[in-house]
């Protein structure tokens, strides 16, 4: 039987153990944590429309009328018809032919990635992707093949020598890093290679691009340039559930094939309608987006006059690269002891020796919200330290 008391005590040893805390209250920068309050700099919640008013109201609204839970899967009766309808919105948003509602975007990715590739296939993986990715390529039975990140001279080559169905699956913008993949290289090679392409946009869905149409909009990429485009609500626009976009015959094939869709109760219909009221605010909403760029570009100009490390992201993502986890560990703590909250990330969530601080901004955050930070910041310069070199992460 295994130690599993020992396996959490070396957990703690190795500065990787993790704790959960208990937030009151509705998700916003000024947060109730543990019973403290915190200023927030740790969201995904980047157009700050997780507590927003019109958002809830709808959502109580479809409460009344439409109840509570999905009670059955999409394929018994649990297809409701806002369901459907949010589906056609998601369509017309990202500019594919149609587009599927998943409960999260872990099991759309599961989902999509294990309907696409199985035995005898292969899957090709940016070796920074998220660990539902991962998981999902795991999953498949599918021969993984991870790339170094962002590396598309390395993958062509891998390509090129790999015969049989091949998809190639990336991050829009990494989670951890910011940093947006090279989606228009990637799109020709997977064309020059016949291999099918398939993006998880995350982090950009609400953020870039035109009217907050993601990182494909963002670099000009057609739906024929990218089949498969992955996308959640939990983030940008501030509800739940998550979606992929693609063909009418996609579509429907996963419909037949992704368990994670056909094996699950449907989300409740009134997330549905909400996320349909929050697609509409965030075309419309242009000013949030242009909030978000000016407080990041004024945030990296600053920290990095402060002489700490960060990395090439332009995305609401700015990691602070620290390099040991007990370093990052007590910079995240010296912060919440000036009343901000910054979690510190450490392996295995990213590799080893690159344990950071993941400062993440929201449309919420207000100039003198900054201020805050960055005055933290420089009292706590003497804390950090120099990253180590980097190294990719396996699959």
């Amino acid at each position: 039987m295994r130690d599993i008391a020992a396996e959490l005590e070396a957990r703690r040893e190795a500065g990787l153990y993790r704790h959960r805390r208990t937030i009151d209250g509705p998700q916003r920068p000024a947060l109730n944590a543990d019973g403290k309050p915190l200023l927030s700099f740790c969201s995904n919640d980047y157009l700050g429309l997780a507590s927003d008013s019109r958002l809830t109201e709808v959502a109580a609204r479809a409460l009344t009328d439409h109840g509570l839970g999905g009670a059955s899967s999409h394929l018994i009766c649990g297809h409701h018809r806002a369901h459907h309808e949010l589906e056609k919105k998601l369509a017309v948003f990202t500019g594919h032919e149609d587009a599927l509602f998943f409960s999260t975007g872990y099991m759309a990715n599961l989902g999509v990635i294990s309907a696409f590739a199985g035995k005898g296939d292969t899957v090709f993986s940016d070796a920074l992707n998220h660990a539902s990715i991962i998981d999902g390529c795991r999953l498949s039975r599918a021969t993984v093949r991870p790339y170094p990140h962002a590396d598309t001279d390395a993958l062509a080559s891998m390509l090129a020598d790999t015969p049989g169905h091949k998809l190639v699956v990336t991050d829009g913008v990494f989670s951890m890093d910011g940093d947006i993949a090279p989606l228009r290289e990637l799109a020709r090679i997977c064309k020059d290679h016949n291999a099918l392409l398939m993006v998880d946009d995350a982090h950009g869905i609400g953020v870039l691009g035109e009217h907050g149409r993601g990182s494909l909009a963002h670099l000009g990429l057609s739906p024929e340039e990218v089949p498969l485009l992955v996308g959640t609500f939990g983030k940008a626009l501030g509800t739940s559930g998550a979606f992929c976009a693609g063909s009418g015959l996609h579509m429907d094939y996963l419909v037949q094939k992704a368990r994670t869709y056909i094996y699950t109760t449907a989300m409740p219909p009134a997330l549905a309608v909400a996320t349909m009221k929050s697609l509409d605010i965030v075309q419309s909403d242009d000013w949030r987006r242009s909030h978000l760029a000016a407080l990041v570009q004024r945030f990296r100009a600053e920290v990095s006059a402060m002489g700490y490390e960060l990395m090439p992201s332009n995305t609401p993502i700015q990691p602070v690269l620290v390099g040991s986890n007990e370093s990052a560990l007590a910079l995240s703590r010296a912060l919440e002891e000036q009343g901000l909250l910054v979690t510190a990330i450490r392996p295995p969530t990213v590799p080893a020796g690159e344990a950071r601080l993941r400062v993440t901004f929201s449309a919420s955050h207000s100039e003198q919200d900054l201020d805050r930070l960055l005055d933290a910041l420089s009292n706590c310069r003497p804390l950090a330290s120099t990253p180590e070199i980097r190294s990719f992460a396996a699959v």
